[in-house]
């Protein structure tokens, strides 16, 4: 028996921990004293991959290949994927590879048997910004916390815009878009509208006018192409293709990447909906959905308390949904601690040690792995492109030794597809006309300018009236200035008559009947004489 293959053996133990009963994800073959072991393969159970995990390293160290791999996988396993493909490097899991020296020399390392496979794939865009089927989400969906993130807002006015997303939903007003935000927004700060907040803390102009500034910014940016409807029903992403195969959701980012801010909310937004969406289902043997979470740093960089604590229940709370979470970044640090805690399964690729503060980093990923018979910082300086050091949960739940890993080659292409065939797969989805086209319905802005222009014809036909009123009393005026200045007539005959003593007496005799019928008229409730 070889030390290799002795179980009293480092290496021995180490292979033992992986030594998994029930289907598992084949990561590659153990490295140990300098040496690839294809006898003792590494590999990641299906049940625990709802756990959670983090795939890091530095540029370059085959991170990417790392998540086609894991992703080529589950979706034979009937385990449908997101990736978020920030390069546009990521389509080609949709087509078979091409076998070359690299690849074949790698499947021989390992003991794969490598055989080019392409994989079931639906491709999406945000906003419909690139190629892909579009993914809108509205603001009311969206919600203040995110939109805060986007906006760039702090603490105070993302308070302000939690006070102002309650006002909306309260009173009916859908926000839809952009402009149905502004539109409450500016409405709230109005003459007409000050008074609607004040029993719940009110808006100040201040703060509502860097929330404009900030929308205003944010649409130039062309961000309003990804808020509205149709919204993305986010349960698209756990279909499975007709052979039974898991579908592997590629939301294609070239086209925005100048915009992280932007896109790695979104991709919040899209795991929030779910956790929202799905109901509690505990222990699986297998998860729903599988959601790599690329560049997470940028989704944490500026982060206000409030979107880091929701960030963190959703991701404490969503594996009892059956979602497995893999944060993608370059070094664990960019991951804050009480999210870092959560994820069971780690893949660390290599780091490099150039500056003070590289070497900082990498003691400080050292720390978060368990104790290893490995010299780590040397290990982790060392390894070459698809290596990695592994340890995920065993079946049981509990960690795997750490192990140095040779990773398997991916069996799809490892680069793009022809921007034909990307095109050509986007306009055959079923998706394709559900979500080509962007819906602009009534909602908050269209609310709020009808009740607006109401506003402001009821106040000019005010005005108008009391314009007339003012006009018709001058009028009055100067009629009876004209009538006192006139000459008295002599009496008539029928003046001599109604001033004399006996009609004086006829009229007390008939007053209070005649009386009776004017007063009935004036009121409208007596027939009229004819």
């Amino acid at each position: 028996m070889s030390e290799s293959t002795d179980p009293a053996s480092p290496a021995g133990r180490i292979a033992a921990g992986y030594a998994f009963t029930g289907p598992a994800l084949d990561l590659g073959a153990l490295l140990w004293d300098g040496a690839c072991r294809p006898d003792l393969q590494i590999r990641i159970p299906l049940s625990m991959l709802n756990r959670h995990g983090l795939v890091a390293g530095a540029t370059g160290t085959g991170k990417t290949k790392t998540l086609q791999l894991v992703a080529e996988q589950l979706s034979a396993n009937g385990v449908p994927v997101f990736l978020a493909d920030i390069k546009g490097d990521v389509s080609g899991i949709s087509a078979p590879g091409v076998a070359n020296e690299k690849v074949t020399g790698r499947a021989a390392d390992v003991a794969q048997d490598w055989e080019a496979t392409g994989f079931p794939c639906e491709f999406y865009a945000l906003g419909g910004i690139g190629t892909g089927i579009p993914v809108r989400a509205t603001v009311t969906g969206f919600g203040p916390v995110l939109m805060s993130k986007v906006l760039q807002l702090n603490q105070t006015q993302e308070q302000s815009l939690g006070l102002i997303f309650h006002y909306a939903d309260s009173k009916g007003l859908e926000l839809i878009d952009l402009k149905d935000l502004r539109a409450v927004v500016a409405f709230l700060v109005s003459d007409q509208g000050k008074a609607e907040l004040k029993g719940i803390g009110g808006l100040s102009t201040v703060t509502a006018g860097v929330i404009l500034r900030a929308l205003t910014a944010f649409e130039q940016q062309g961000a309003g192409e990804f808020f509205g409807e149709p919204e993305f029903d986010t349960s698209e992403l756990l279909r499975t293709a007709p052979d039974g195969r898991g579908l592997v959701s590629v939301l294609e980012l070239p086209a925005v990447q100048d915009k992280p801010q932007l896109f790695s909310t979104f991709l919040m937004w899209l795991l929030a909906d779910l956790y929202a969406d799905l109901p509690e289902v505990g222990d699986v043997e297998q998860p729903k959905l599988v959601f790599f979470f690329d560049e997470a740093h940028l989704l944490f960089n500026g982060a206000s308390k409030a979107f880091l604590e929701s960030i963190t229940q959703t991701v404490r709370l969503i594996r009892s949904k059956a979602i497995g979470i893999f944060f993608v970044t370059q070094t664990p640090k960019d991951v804050p601690a009480d999210v870092l805690a959560q994820l069971g399964n780690r893949v660390q690729h290599a780091l490099r040690a150039f500056t003070p503060d590289d070497a900082k980093a990498l003691k400080a990923t050292v720390k978060t792995f368990p104790n290893s018979p490995y010299d780590l910082e040397e290990l982790l300086t060392g390894l070459g492109t698809g290596e990695a050091v592994v340890t995920v949960l065993s079946e049981n739940g509990a960690p795997t030794p750490v192990a140095a890993t040779r990773l398997r080659a991916p069996q799809s292409r490892m680069g793009p597809v022809e921007p034909a065939a990307l095109e050509q797969a986007v306009k055959s989805s079923p998706l394709y006309s559900r979500y080509a086209e962007a819906v602009d319905r009534e909602s908050a802005y269209e609310k709020i300018s009808a009740e607006q222009a109401a506003a402001e014809a009821q106040a000019e036909a005010a005005a108008a009236a009391a314009a007339a009123e003012k006009q018709a009393k001058e009028q009055a005026k100067e009629g009876q200035k004209a009538a006192r200045g006139a000459p008295k007539p002599d009496p008539s005959l029928a003046e001599q008559v109604v001033g004399s003593g006996l009609f004086r007496s006829l009229a007390r005799s008939v007053g209070t009947q005649l009386g009776r019928e004017i007063s009935r008229s004036l009121f409208g409730t007596a027939k009229r004489r004819r």
